[in-house]
């Protein structure tokens, strides 16, 4: 059985239309500048992901079919394509910018509100301030990252004082009393 065909846009993807390295490169002419540039910045950049991109790219100014460029770097195709429409559409800058998946909580954006609100009247358990969310946003959260969310306003568990034991009677009632 053959490779599996899938659809997808050619201008991501530089072979045709499957997954083996058998289709046609991408043909990219790369100036001398321009190569000169991806062999400096492939090791001073300081983050990792640039610097394989650099690696990557140097490697294909250097005239290397894909399949090798993939082994060397340790990269897939997919990644090595998006770098040469990258390098293709916007130059050496483009490739610079570092681009991370950072996921943000619906509770992140009522993170003052809550802060104040939750200073000014402080839950008693994380089952109260769960509810104390729900009644105010509308979001309704499990414990974890209702402890969570609280933890990240800097709020930290409420310490329980101890009662003495029970031969300090005295002790025991004027607690009581304060």
């Amino acid at each position: 059985m053959g490779p599996t065909k899938i659809l997808m846009p050619v201008s991501v993807y530089c072979e045709t239309d499957t997954f083996s390295m058998k289709g046609p490169m991408m043909h990219i002419e790369f100036s001398a500048q321009e190569t000169r540039a991806f062999d400096y910045e492939r090791y001073p950049h300081p983050h990792p992901h640039v610097q394989r991109k650099m690696a990557a790219l140097w490697l294909k100014s250097q005239k290397l079919p894909h399949k090798a460029i993939c082994r060397f770097t340790g990269i897939a195709k997919h990644p090595l394509c998006t770098y040469l429409q990258s390098s293709k559409q916007g130059g050496l800058e483009t490739l610079k910018e570092i681009k991370l998946y950072n996921p943000k909580s619906a509770l992140f954006f009522h993170a003052k509100t809550r802060a104040t609100s939750f200073r000014d009247h402080p839950p008693g358990s994380i089952n109260a301030a769960r509810d104390q969310i729900y009644a105010l946003t509308g979001i309704t959260r499990s414990p974890t990252p209702v402890r969570q969310f609280l933890g990240s306003l800097g709020m930290r568990p409420r310490k329980v004082g101890r009662m003495p034991a029970k031969g300090a009677a005295q002790k025991h009632e004027a607690l009581k009393k304060t």
